[in-house]
């Protein structure tokens, strides 16, 4: 395989286990040549995240909550330590609700679980873009990718305050990238498919979702890790240096059928 990402260097947010969205991308920009950085969050998945990390040669794996500037802060200063002061890539694949939101009613959803699902899963991309920029103004630009999915565009059964929250991501891309864009930082999005993640098994109904997908979409098939890797290293990549404040589906088509 091609070395896209020789002598680039990414931070990735949002690794859990083997199967996480962010592990494949992660993966498929190593396998191009990419060095990466890694952030866990809490101590029960640090072991999965360090032994993938190892894998892959990274030279920084540390501890972040994303709800806590000091944390982004610190992370963004260990990334500049080991990357000498510069980053080509930031993946943001985070995203939290409480499962309790994702099984009943959207309008019975509490404030402040509302505020976290947004905080989390919304403005720690913000929170992080503005925290990596000088680093990426120190190599003449980057890129920043983030996962949405359709449930932030139409109302999805069960998807709920989750949704919202995309939908919160979704605006945040384009305005990103219009701050950004002067500093030749481009910022994207991914809006996947039905993918068997750690989070996907807090989602009730989440196998009718796979289900409908194969049967409505026009190209009736799942939705892989690997699909979405070799998406993101097209987006993150030079091939794309005129894509910005765009959402790339790979859903097998599904987001373009009416019912």
């Amino acid at each position: 395989m091609g070395g896209r990402f020789e002598g680039k260097r990414g931070l990735v947010l949002g690794v859990a286990n083997q199967r996480s969205i962010a592990w494949a991308i992660a993966r498929r920009l190593a396998e191009e040549g990419a060095q990466l950085a890694f952030t866990y969050q809490g101590e029960r998945i640090e072991r999965y995240v360090r032994d993938l990390a190892g894998s892959v040669s990274s030279p920084l794996v540390t501890q972040c909550d994303v709800r806590s500037d000091d944390d982004v802060a610190r992370v963004t200063a260990e990334t500049a330590e080991a990357f000498d002061g510069s980053l080509d890539v930031l993946v943001h694949s985070v995203a939290f609700a409480a499962r309790e939101d994702l099984e009943g009613r959207f309008v019975d959803t509490p404030r402040d679980r509302f505020w976290t699902a947004v905080d989390v899963s919304a403005y720690s991309l913000v929170s992080f873009a503005r925290a990596v920029e000088p680093l990426m103004d120190a190599r003449g630009g980057g890129s920043i990718l983030t996962m949405t999915y359709l449930g932030g565009e139409r109302a999805v059964p069960h998807y709920n305050v989750m949704g919202v929250a995309k939908a919160t991501l979704d605006s945040c891309v384009q305005y990103l990238a219009w701050d950004l864009g002067k500093k030749n930082v481009r910022v994207n999005a991914i809006s996947a498919g039905p993918v068997r993640t750690l989070a996907a098994r807090s989602i009730a109904g989440f196998p009718t979702m796979e289900e409908i997908v194969e049967q409505r979409a026009p190209l009736h098939r799942h939705i892989t890790g690997d699909d979405l890797g070799a998406a993101a290293a097209y987006l993150l990549s030079e091939e794309a240096q005129n894509v910005t404040g765009t959402t790339l589906y790979v859903d097998s088509g599904y987001h373009s059928v009416g019912m």
